[in-house]
C-alpha cells in the first residue's frame, strides 16, 4: 500500500514536471553566422543551461516564415519569438517607423539610451496591444559608401543616384535633391560596378558581406555621427512569457541580460570591422561631423518626419519623444 501511494505520488510528480517543461520555437531571417541569430543562440544556450525545463529551438534563414511576415504570426502566438527589424511592420504600425528613421539615433551609446528611454516604454506599449513584448533590445547601424566621391552631408549627394535603406531615407535623400534607385543591398555592387549607382548606405555588416569596398572610392563610417540605425530586437509572445513557471521567466530574462550587452558590443565591432576592411583596401575613410548630422536632419525635418506625423496626434507625441533623448 505505502509502495502504491509513492508510485502515484512519483508519478504525479514527474507528470508536473513534464508539463512545466516547454519548448519554445525562435523564427528570424539571417544565417547561422550573423550577429543576429548570435543573439538568439546565446539567449537559447543560456536558457536551456539554466535547467529550468526550458528549451529554445531556433528557425533561421526564413526557415519557418517570410522576413518580413513574422510579426502577425507571433502575436497570434503561431510563433514563441522572432529577431526582427521591427520597421518591417510599420505598415501595420505606424509607430514602428520611428524604429528606422534618419537622424533620430547619432550612435551606438545613444541608441543604448533609447532602449532605456520613455519612447521605447511608449512603443512597448503599442507591441503589448498585439501581445507582444521584447526580451533583448538591440540597434545596428550603417553608413555612407561613395563610387567616386565622400558622402557626408547634404549637399554631396546632390544629382547622384543613391540606393537608401528604408523609406524614410529615401524621402530624406530625395530632399537633398538625390535620385532614389530601390534595391535590395545585394543588388548594389553590380549598380555600382555598371554605373546605375553613385552612392549607398546600407548596414555595416552589408557592406562587408557584399564587398561594396572593390566599388567604393569613399566610405563614411559609424562614427561620433551616423544617420542610419535599425532597431532589431528579439521580441516574444507575452501570453507565452506570462505562461511560462518563475524559473523559466527568471532564467530567460537574466539570458536576454547578457544578449543584449553582447549584442550592443557586437554591433559596435561590425562597425569598426567595415572601416578597417574599407581602409585596409584603398578606399578613402570620411567621417560625418555633428554639422553635417545636424543638417541631415533638418531635412528629414521637412521629409521624413513630416511624411510620419500625417500618421496622428500620437505619432507626433512619439517623434517629440524620440528628438527628447539625449
Amino acid at each position: 500500500m505505502k509502495y502504491t501511494a509513492f508510485a502515484a505520488a512519483a508519478a504525479l510528480f514527474a507528470g508536473t514536471i513534464a508539463a512545466d517543461a516547454k519548448e519554445l520555437r525562435l523564427s528570424h531571417q539571417w544565417s547561422e553566422g550573423d550577429v543576429r541569430h548570435k543573439v538568439a543562440q546565446m539567449v537559447a544556450d543560456d536558457v536551456s543551461a539554466a535547467g529550468v525545463d526550458l528549451e529554445i529551438k531556433i528557425f533561421p534563414s526564413q526557415s519557418l516564415f517570410k522576413a518580413r511576415e513574422q510579426y502577425k504570426p507571433l502575436s497570434r502566438g503561431q510563433v514563441d519569438m522572432i529577431v526582427f527589424p521591427l520597421s518591417y511592420a510599420g505598415g501595420l504600425r505606424n509607430a514602428y517607423n520611428l524604429t528606422l528613421m534618419p537622424g533620430l539615433v547619432k550612435n551606438h551609446d545613444h541608441a543604448a539610451r533609447m532602449n532605456d528611454s520613455e519612447f521605447m516604454g511608449e512603443i512597448e506599449k503599442i507591441m503589448a496591444e498585439d501581445d507582444v513584448m521584447v526580451l533583448v533590445h538591440g540597434y545596428l547601424a550603417g553608413g555612407f559608401a561613395g563610387k567616386d566621391s565622400c558622402i557626408t552631408g547634404p549637399e554631396d549627394v546632390q544629382g547622384m543616384q543613391t540606393r537608401a535603406a528604408g523609406k524614410a531615407f529615401e524621402q530624406m535623400l530625395a530632399g537633398a535633391g538625390a535620385s532614389i534607385a530601390s534595391m535590395s543591398s545585394a543588388e548594389i555592387y553590380n549598380a555600382m560596378q555598371t554605373g546605375v549607382l553613385d552612392a549607398a548606405n546600407t548596414s555595416s555588416s552589408s557592406f562587408v558581406s557584399y564587398r561594396i569596398y572593390e566599388q567604393a572610392k569613399c566610405f563614411t563610417p559609424v562614427g561620433d555621427y551616423a544617420l542610419w540605425f535599425m532597431y532589431q530586437p528579439l521580441m516574444m509572445n507575452k501570453s507565452v512569457y506570462d505562461d511560462l513557471t518563475g524559473e523559466q521567466r527568471a532564467a530567460l530574462d537574466a539570458a536576454a541580460k547578457k544578449a543584449q550587452a553582447f549584442y550592443l558590443e557586437e554591433a559596435k565591432r561590425e562597425d569598426g570591422e567595415a572601416r578597417d576592411t574599407f581602409e585596409k583596401n584603398g578606399v578613402e575613410i570620411s567621417e560625418m561631423t555633428e554639422e553635417q548630422f545636424k543638417a541631415w536632419q533638418a531635412i528629414a525635418q521637412d521629409t521624413s518626419y513630416k511624411a510620419f506625423k500625417e500618421g496622428s496626434e500620437q505619432d507626433q507625441k512619439l517623434l517629440d519623444l524620440a528628438l527628447s533623448v539625449e
